[in-house]
Order: C-alpha cells, then structure tokens, then sequence
C-alpha cells in the first residue's frame, strides 16, 4: 500500500501519480487534499502519511509539495519514518537502498510529471541494502 498526500502546490502532480497507479494496477490510499484548495497546510498531509506509515513495515508513502522539504522536515518528526525528498532517479534509488526511505517526496515545482513518475517507478522497485553499513545508519537514525 501506497499513501498519498499533497498540498496544493502538489496536488495537479498527485493525480496525475494516481493515474499512473491505476494503469499499472498499484494499490494506493490519497490522504489528500482531495481538491485543490491554495491556503491549505503541508504539515497536514504529511502528518497524515507519516502516521500510516509509521504503523506499518510493509507501506511506504508519497508527499508531494512546491519543494519537498516541508513536507520531509515535517513527516521526518515521525518516529519510524525516513523521508527522502529526491529529484531525479538515482537519489530516488539511493534513498531507498542506502537509507532505507519509507516516503518518498517530490517537489512538484521543481519536476515535470514525466520525469517524477520516472522517479516514484525507481524508488517503488528499489530495495534496501542489507549491508551492514547501512543497517547501522539506520538504526542510528531510529535511535
């Protein structure tokens, strides 16, 4: 499972990701927005995806802002998350194998939609290392 959230500086890219699920048959909640509204809150969303994930070993989450970083600060005070924000493949890749990621955020002012369906398809099919190194990090990182 797959939980979507985005502010409305992402929310034109969040649908377009939810198309992009659907063809390829992803399974996905949208935690919102659920319309576009521009005095909606970032910490809102990203909250609400944060706490999901956190609940659970096998779901990973998607936030979506103007860039990325608010959301990530904000679902980052989540314990258990580790959120990524990554603007082009390998920095999707390496969030998830050598961070072991579990939401990954887009900027949705700094990427075409082209270009982050390219990186969620990257971060969804990479795999955390087992290597001891970064298995120490991320323990280190959980506290």
């Amino acid at each position: 499972m797959i939980y979507l959230g985005a502010d409305h500086a992402g929310y034109k890219l969040k649908e377009k990701i939810k198309i992009y699920f659907d063809k390829h048959n992803v399974s996905y909640a949208d935690l919102g927005a659920e319309e576009y509204d521009k005095d909606d809150d970032y910490p809102d969303y990203a909250k609400l995806v944060a706490k999901k994930v956190s609940e659970s070993k096998d779901v990973r989450g998607i936030l979506i802002c103007g860039s990325g970083n608010g959301m990530a600060i904000t679902a980052n005070k989540v314990k258990k998350v580790r959120a990524a924000v990554a603007w082009n493949i390998n920095t999707a890749k390496m969030s998830v194998k050598d961070d072991h990621a579990n939401i990954l955020v887009l900027g949705a002012r700094e990427l075409n939609s082209f270009k982050a369906k390219k990186i969620v398809k990257t971060w969804l099919s990479s795999e955390p290392s087992k290597a001891k190194r970064h298995v120490r990090r991320v323990r280190k990182i959980e506290g």
